[in-house]
């Protein structure tokens, strides 16, 4: 049978680099993103498929169920957004924009992909992504720690219904230097006390949460199920030297 993952933000900082190490662990995948350019180049790259498309589009979630129509290993919503500010400046529709991008898209991908993922004979592996912002407070964080802390409840209901022919974890990250967080560290200065604001003492890298998504999708994360596990330089639970 061939083994295909399917990944929302297929052409962003950690979907691009989980892309790359499952294709060359002999994954075929299809890629999911807005960045028509990137995905072409990135499928051309990888020999996969993609469709472009939001997340904030109903329509994009049956377009991809009709693009996989065969067994899927996995899938992996590797999509989000960082909208740092006052809790004041927040309007109602940036508060849906934070949770239909993060939780509710997310909760759609799993719904149009069932039917695929329950096609594997082997059983299959979500990963979502949750945040350290879930878990402990910043200021600022208000919408991103609110739909953060959806996909976290998101991840264990689904766990426990989805069971035990398919597995649901999330990944839950700190700052990590991707394109999405470049607005953040832009600023050398800052970029530095972010880093030094972590007990491991740097920033995140794409790599770091990508292979820890490549394990929970493999047959080595095979009793694990229901868990936010935290990457993210001991940010949220221990306290920095800095």
């Amino acid at each position: 049978m061939e083994k295909r993952i399917l990944i929302y933000g297929g052409s962003g900082g950690i979907g691009k680099a989980l892309a790359k190490k499952l294709s060359a662990d002999g994954f075929r995948l299809h890629l999911v993103g807005r960045n028509n350019s990137a995905l072409e180049k990135l499928a051309d790259e990888l020999d996969a498929t993609f469709t472009v498309g939001d997340v904030c589009d109903e329509e994009l979630f049956s377009q991809v169920a009709e693009a996989v129509d065969g067994p899927l290993l996995g899938l992996v919503y590797a999509v989000g957004t960082i909208d740092l500010r006052p809790l004041n400046r927040f309007s109602s529709e940036d508060f849906v924009r934070d949770f239909t991008i993060n939780a509710a898209g997310a909760a759609r991908a799993i719904q149009a992909a069932l039917p695929a993922l329950k096609k594997a004979e082997a059983g299959a592996s979500v990963v979502l992504f949750s945040s350290v912002a879930a878990q402990k407070g910043f200021g600022f964080h208000a919408s991103v720690g609110m739909a953060k802390g959806a996909v976290s409840g998101l991840t264990l209901a689904l766990a426990a219904e989805l069971a035990p022919k398919i597995r649901v974890n999330a990944i839950a990250p700190s700052l990590t230097d991707t394109p999405l967080a470049k607005r953040l560290l832009s600023n050398e200065k800052t970029a530095d006390a972010l880093a030094r604001a972590h007990p491991l003492q740097r920033l995140g890298k794409a790599s770091d949460a990508a292979n820890m998504a490549a394990f929970l999708l493999s047959e080595q994360s095979s009793w694990i199920t229901g868990q936010i596990l935290a990457v993210d330089g001991g940010r949220g639970n221990l306290q920095g030297n800095a």
